[in-house]
C-alpha cells in the first residue's frame, strides 16, 4: 500500500484550499494592529515576508493558528475555514476610532491552494523564478488576467508553496495529482499540525500546542500577552502535543491511560497501516517519546515526535 504522506513529499501534489478564510488588511497602522492582536512579532517583517502567528483570548487559549503575508500595501492572512467568520468580528471588534486599519473578506472573490513537493518545484521554473530563499517568503507575478502569489510554505514540515491568486488555477494545476480533504486531514495529523476544534481550542494554550515558532517572548503587549509570559517564565505548561502511534483507530476526543490514572486525551487520529496515528495532548510530567499510553478500549498509544512541532523546552 502507498504511503500518502511519501508520494506527496516526493512526486508531489495539490490540494485546493480554497474554502479555507482568506483576509486583508490595509491602512498604515495594519501591521501594527496585527503585532498588537497575535503571537508572533510582525513589526519586523517587509513586503515579500511572512510568518504563522496565533490569535489568543486574553487567557492566552488558542483562536486559531495564521499564516501572514506581507505585501507592499496590504497583509493577506490565511485562517482555518471555520474561523473565518468569527476571526473576521473578532478583529473588526478591535479597530478602534482612530486606527489607520481596514478588513476585508477576500474568500468570496480569491482562489488558495498548497502545492507539494516536486509539483512546487515544477511551477516555480514554469515561471522562471529562483527558489525562495526563506520559509514564508513570497513574490506576486502576472499570471493570466489576475496577479499570483507564491509564498514558500506548504502549510505542512513538506516542502512546497501557498498559491493565491483572485482567479482559479485549474489550468495550471490540473496536470498534477490532487489531494482531497480526507487526504489533507492525514497529512496534517501526520505532520503534526494543530487544527482548530481539535487540537486549538479554548482548553488549551500555543505552548501546550508547541507552536513555539509563532511566539515572540520580547515584543511586548499583545491580547493574551501576560499568560503567556507567565507560563514561559515558570515552566508553567502541562501538558504537551505529540503524535501517537496507535494500534488501532479510536475517535476523538478519547482518554489517554497510565497506570489507570488519565494523563493525556487523543484529539486527532487517521488510519495508517494495520493501526492509526493520531495526535494528543500528554502531561507533561509522564514523560514523552517513547512513552506507551492506552485508551479504556485497550488501543495501545506509543507517544512520538511530529515534524511540525517546535522543540519542549
Amino acid at each position: 500500500m502507498t504511503d500518502l504522506l511519501e508520494t506527496v513529499s516526493t512526486s508531489g501534489a495539490v490540494y485546493d484550499c480554497s474554502h479555507w478564510g482568506r483576509l486583508r488588511l490595509t491602512g498604515g497602522d495594519r501591521l501594527q494592529f496585527l503585532h498588537n492582536q497575535s503571537s508572533n512579532n510582525c513589526l519586523v517583517l517587509q513586503a515579500g515576508q511572512g510568518a504563522d502567528t496565533v490569535f489568543l483570548t486574553s487567557t492566552a487559549r488558542t483562536l486559531d493558528l495564521v499564516t501572514l503575508l506581507v505585501h507592499q500595501e496590504w497583509v493577506d492572512l490565511l485562517v482555518s475555514p471555520q474561523r473565518r467568520e468569527f476571526l473576521l468580528k473578532w478583529l473588526e471588534k478591535y479597530i478602534f476610532f482612530g486606527d489607520d486599519v481596514q478588513l476585508s473578506d477576500r474568500t468570496p472573490e480569491s482562489y488558495c491552494y498548497r502545492v507539494f513537493g516536486s509539483v512546487a518545484a515544477k511551477i516555480t521554473a514554469q515561471f522562471g523564478l529562483d527558489p525562495l530563499a526563506n520559509p514564508y517568503d513570497h513574490v506576486t507575478i502576472p499570471h493570466a488576467d489576475a496577479p499570483l502569489t507564491l509564498a514558500a510554505t506548504s502549510g505542512l514540515a513538506i516542502p512546497g508553496l501557498t498559491l493565491w491568486s483572485d482567479r482559479p488555477l485549474r489550468d495550471l494545476l490540473s496536470p498534477y495529482p490532487q489531494l482531497s480533504d480526507a487526504d489533507w486531514e492525514h497529512l496534517r495529523i501526520r505532520q503534526g499540525r494543530p487544527a482548530a476544534d481539535a487540537e486549538l481550542t479554548e482548553e488549551y494554550n500555543p505552548l501546550e500546542a508547541r507552536l513555539g515558532h509563532t511566539i515572540s517572548f520580547n515584543k511586548g503587549c499583545y491580547i493574551g500577552q501576560e499568560t503567556i509570559a507567565r507560563l514561559n517564565t515558570y515552566q508553567g505548561v502541562k501538558q504537551h502535543l505529540w503524535g501517537l502511534e496507535l494500534t488501532a483507530t479510536v475517535t476523538p476526543p478519547t482518554p489517554l491511560i497510565l497506570e489507570g490514572e488519565k494523563v493525556g486525551l487523543v484529539t486527532s487520529c487517521t488510519p495508517l497501516g494495520k493501526g492509526a496515528f493520531g495526535l494528543g495532548y500528554v502531561r507533561t510530567k509522564v514523560g514523552g517519546p517513547g512513552l506507551t499510553l492506552h485508551t479504556p478500549e485497550g488501543v495501545m498509544a506509543q507517544v512520538v515526535e511530529v515534524p511540525f512541532l517546535g522543540t519542549v523546552v
